[in-house]
């Protein structure tokens, strides 16, 4: 018997990267999934679909911007009715607006924190409202490194991450009571568009902290996901999974570009 066999859930920022991997492990093991993304990431996300339906799973798109609390709901109610019920979920969905706080426009900030901290507090708690009247389930927030320290030049990104957390946190104990789990998963730097879409210099800062020193693959986080969502993790609630190579469990690295001195400023070094 698979693990997730007869259980069904969806996976928000499913079109690709974290999402994407962890949509195609959940049906691996059985489970019926909602692969969901933005309405312009449809093509992205119904070849999913279709990769998890050639491989025996079943599957289906359903668009949703997490922003907004209608799409959620219906993310869902969607996947009750295509499934029959909502064992777990996944608020994966997410964005990174980076620069130095003075540099980063009030409009990019609240983006950030719109995406990846309304959207996972609409996630979750529309998931507890289906979980609490069927009998429970387990909800997986995806928070990062930069949820754990404060990495230079992603102040919103981190904030956001911070939040996700604390939510993750406070909702874990008050539904432990309703048989329901509520955990995060904190990735490190991982292989997924948001990064290897920036520049050779950025991603060599994001890998230089990390003692393992490469990125991960975005499977190697849908494994943690997978571990938190199952029967495996059935005493872990409120919890905190760091899958970041090693990377928050060292002070971080100095860099000077990201962390410039008076004298820096001054010169235009």
């Amino acid at each position: 018997m698979s693990a997730f066999n007869g259980k069904a859930g969806y996976v928000t920022g499913a079109a690709s990267g974290i999402g994407r991997a962890s949509a195609i492990a959940f049906a691996a093991e059985g489970a019926s999934v909602v692969v969901s993304d933005l309405e312009t990431k449809r093509k992205d996300g119904e070849a999913v679909v279709r990769l998890i339906e050639k491989s025996g799973g079943k599957a289906t798109f359903v668009p949703a911007d997490v922003r907004k609390e209608e799409d959620v709901k219906n993310l869902v109610s969607a996947t009750v009715s295509f499934y029959g019920g909502l064992n777990f979920a996944v608020n994966n969905a997410g964005v990174d607006k980076g620069g130095r706080m003075t540099d980063l426009e009030v409009s990019d900030f609240d983006d950030v924190i719109a995406t990846n901290l309304r959207g996972v507090w609409l996630g979750t708690k529309y998931a507890l409202a289906y979980m609490q009247d069927h009998g429970g389930g387990a909800i997986v927030n995806i928070a990062s490194e930069a949820g754990l320290v404060g990495p230079p030049g992603a102040n919103a990104y981190s904030a956001s991450k911070h939040g996700v957390i604390g939510l993750t946190k406070a909702a874990a104990g008050e539904y432990a009571g309703l048989n329901i789990r509520v955990n995060a998963v904190a990735p490190g730097a991982t292989a997924t568009p948001m990064v290897t879409e920036q520049s050779r210099e950025n991603q060599d800062a994001l890998i230089d902290p990390q003692p393992m020193h490469r990125m991960a693959a975005p499977a190697e986080i849908a494994e943690a996901i997978l571990w938190l969502a199952s029967e495996k993790a059935s005493f872990v609630t409120g919890a905190v999974l760091a899958v970041d190579g090693g990377a928050t469990s060292n002070a971080q690295s100095y860099n000077k570009a990201q962390t410039p001195s008076l004298s820096d400023l001054k010169t235009g070094v």
